[in-house]
């Protein structure tokens, strides 16, 4: 099937998602009239996320794409540029964003943060076969499935990602051998219903005021980090020169340099020692210490940390947390053209597994946010250190404030240490749940 969108070329596409982000922000930046309304209601980040989801819908642009050859050989085709923010621009931003953190003052937002991120985990564990339960009396033959074709096998591989991240996904893959001529269904489910879920938390950014009020939330070691980072921010601020904005660049760059140098040779490294593990449980526990991916975020933002104990924390005066920011727009940008909305209809049924799982992922969550009387920014960045990983979850932090990008670093990488064996004992409850 034929499904090439009107533009396949990068350069094109690319454009299009800045005047997409142009529009945005120049819009944002009405203060009178309906857009001033509209953005009391919408954030900028989620519209920054949905115009590239509505370009891809129409057909203008797409993520991935087939064509068909006068001989009927089909081709398969896709963009980039996800590729490239994900791979270069994610870790400059977080180098940018985390050059001036005061790491004692983020370890000082206390153990809220990380009992909301293991309230997503649960949330994740027992959302899967509890959904699964709810499914099978209004749709049966939706949850079954035998030997490789079973579905709660994969789900497993949703369990894993939604923890975790990829290389998770990954592991549940290989732990439970779905079939993986279905195994693209379960990655089409995981794109919608993380993405919808996503939305969601950036609508909720616009209304976190009076959502923290709901929560009884104490907000006040976040803003103490926040006006921290602002003072100092005041405090070095300079009219920047093409030097500084140069050095900024060396900085980002060369670390994203040292990061995929660093990751080149641990990745493989780990991976060798990972599978001379004889036990195949414990050898796809540890499966994400062979990711590229993993090595890169992690090594960026070591290095971030360490130039963040050094003058180089003074170029957050010349502006490097903006940069950072732009780069986290134009990434968000790269992740919205990944969401075609029309796919929702597609398969109903898994949707709808995906929908009800997270729906009870958000429940426990608002729940224990309540009861802790957490902010909403711990609940919104502790769900997509799980479900997001380590690409959505600075996005997430960065939209309350940029030096908060790091906690959302952070939890994410813990996300990939507890990933796979918290997504074996989701799928235990599964396999249990579509038997029963």
């Amino acid at each position: 099937m034929d499904n090439t969108p009107l533009f396949t070329d990068d350069t094109i596409v690319f454009g299009l998602l800045m005047l997409a982000l142009g529009f945005v922000f120049i819009t944002e930046s009405i203060k009178t009239g309906f857009w001033a309304k509209f953005y009391k209601i919408i954030p900028g980040l989620f519209m920054a996320y949905m115009v590239p989801a509505v370009l891809t819908t129409t057909g203008l642009i797409s993520p991935e794409w087939t064509t068909v050859s006068d001989e009927g050989v089909l081709t398969e085709h896709s963009s980039n540029l996800y590729y490239v923010s994900s791979r270069y621009l994610l870790p400059a931003a977080l180098v940018l964003m985390t050059l001036s953190i005061d790491l004692k003052a983020v370890f000082n937002l206390g153990w809220k943060a990380l009992v909301m991120f293991f309230t997503g985990t649960l949330g994740i564990v027992i959302g899967g076969p509890i959904a699964i339960l709810l499914i099978a009396t209004v749709s049966p033959d939706t949850v079954g499935g035998i030997g490789p074709d079973a579905v709660w096998r994969g789900l497993s591989t949703l369990a894993g990602s939604w923890i975790g991240g990829g290389a998770n996904q990954t592991a549940m893959l290989e732990i439970y051998g779905y079939n993986q001529a279905k195994y693209g269904g379960m990655v089409f489910v995981d794109i919608v219903v993380a993405n919808i879920w996503m939305a969601i938390i950036l609508i909720g950014i616009g209304k976190r005021n009076r959502i923290n009020k709901w929560l009884k939330a104490d907000t006040s070691s976040i803003e103490e980090l926040k006006e921290k980072m602002s003072n100092f921010s005041e405090k070095v601020k300079r009219n920047p020169s093409v030097t500084d904005i140069m050095i900024i660049c060396a900085i980002a760059f060369g670390t994203v340099s040292v990061a995929h140098l660093s990751a080149n040779f641990l990745a493989p490294f780990f991976e060798g020692i990972v599978a001379g593990i004889e036990s195949p449980t414990t050898r796809n526990i540890f499966t994400f210490l062979g990711s590229k991916f993993f090595w890169m975020i992690s090594v960026a933002t070591i290095i971030a940390i360490l130039l963040s104990n050094t003058k180089a924390k003074n170029y957050e005066g010349a502006g490097a947390s903006k940069f950072g920011s732009v780069f986290i727009y134009i990434l968000v940008a790269s992740i919205g053209m990944k969401m075609d909305l029309t796919m929702i209809f597609d398969n109903l049924g898994l949707i709808a597994i995906g929908v009800v799982w997270m729906t009870i992922h958000a429940i426990l969550l608002v729940l224990v946010a309540k009861l802790i009387k957490a902010p909403y920014f711990f609940l919104a960045v502790g769900s997509q250190a799980n479900v997001g990983g380590a690409a959505s979850a600075p996005i997430v932090a960065s939209a309350f404030h940029p030096s908060l990008a790091t906690v959302g670093v952070l939890l994410a990488v813990f996300g990939y240490a507890v990933g796979t064996i918290a997504a074996i004992g989701c799928t235990i409850l599964m396999e249990l749940a579509a038997v029963s």
